[in-house]
């Protein structure tokens, strides 16, 4: 065989046998991840798999199996932001799993709630998915309850209101906002405001309880006038922000539930006059790319959804190669990213109050 033949040649189950010394079903189960291989044969015939440029022919394992080997994600657009922050690097991680282990990834997008199950249902049923990876899960999320329903395996990114059965990665948000508070009241500020995302999403339940964790361990009352929530976008973020400085007592510092609701926090202080980060100061979530684009630079909570992706990828491909493979929760950290966002208060929240009610009334004197 010339060397372009060689170079082209497929590598098969029988080349890593003969080059291992082992028989052909030995091998064939250690690739699968059977529990009856030892972790010794598994690691030596996954490296000379790797080594060789073995690939499983989808198409033969799905003969075999009944499965496609295809990881299925489905999009909605009527999202408010169509998952845009994440979905990116998210999917590359997807991507960087399913090819590790020989498997492919199916995306297909949806135009709202019933459109995406009945994909989801076509997708299995056409044996283009053998499950699906559930991004930004909801607080009682219907594609949960049709899975469950129909027994489609799936694993969530994130954690609904019943999850203590059920497989998930998720960031611990709430230990962001904990931390968030504790971080804030170091410098000083004793009136801190939350403007949290819907309550639709499961995050948004997570974050709220750490907001109000970390208030109750650095002694602070939580004030109900203080929470804002229900806001998806800058605009409203901005409206929030107006109604928490129109306060009696205003916050010297406001917490957001993503970076995307910060942005209309700086809005309004820009408009006002209001100087970020010594007259106010603003902490988000997501450590997204227009976090560190914000000038002062918004302190943010740094997410790696492409670590996300990957993890999510492995733990699907796991569970569907073995059934017996006990739920699987894992939790991670988000990674804390100063910015000029934050520091102590240069005025009380009375002193703040005064300052707002002439900055209002600079205002308005500027739009007549």
């Amino acid at each position: 065989m010339d060397r372009r033949s060689r170079d082209n040649a497929r590598v098969t189950i029988t080349d890593l046998s003969q080059a291992l010394s082992l028989t052909k079903g030995t091998v064939s189960r250690a690739l699968n991840g059977y529990p009856d291989i030892s972790e010794t044969t598994r690691v030596r015939v996954e490296r000379a798999a790797q080594a060789m440029g073995y690939r499983p022919l989808s198409h033969a394992q799905a003969i075999k199996t009944g499965r496609s080997c295809s990881l299925g994600l489905v999009v909605e657009l009527s999202e408010h932001d169509a998952h845009r922050p994440f979905l990116a690097e998210f999917l590359a991680g997807l991507t960087q799993a399913a090819s590790k282990e020989g498997w492919t990834l199916t995306v297909a997008t949806s135009e709202n709630e019933s459109d995406t199950l009945k994909i989801m249902r076509d997708l299995v049923q056409d044996h283009k998915a053998d499950g699906f990876i559930l991004p930004r899960v909801l607080w009682q999320d219907p594609r949960i309850a049709f899975l469950d329903r129909e027994e489609i395996p799936f694993i969530c990114y994130g954690r609904p209101k019943d999850h203590k059965e059920m497989s998930y990665f998720d960031v611990a948000s709430e230990t962001s906002m904990r931390d968030a508070v504790a971080w804030l009241a170091g410098l000083g500020h004793t009136r801190i405001a939350y403007i949290g995302s819907s309550t639709h999403y499961a995050y948004s339940h997570l974050r709220r309880e750490g907001y109000l964790a970390g208030l109750l361990e650095a002694g602070i009352d939580a004030a109900p006038e203080l929470i804002s929530e229900g806001a998806l976008s800058p605009d409203e973020a901005a409206q929030a922000t107006r109604r928490l400085l129109a306060l009696e007592l205003p916050p010297t510092a406001i917490l957001c539930a993503t970076d995307t609701l910060a942005r209309g926090v700086y809005e309004v202080a820009n408009v006002l006059g209001l100087k970020i980060g010594s007259e106010l100061s603003v902490i988000g979530y997501d450590g997204s790319p227009e976090a560190q684009a914000m000038w002062p630079r918004l302190a943010s909570f740094a997410v790696d959804n492409r670590k996300a992706g990957a993890a999510l990828g492995a733990m699907f491909i796991a569970r569907i190669r073995d059934a017996g493979v006990p739920v699987t929760q894992d939790l991670i950290t988000a990674d804390f990213q100063p910015g000029g966002s934050t520091g102590r208060p240069s005025m009380t929240p009375d002193q703040l109050a005064r300052h707002m009610v002439r900055l209002s009334a600079q205002e308005l004197s500027d739009q007549i």
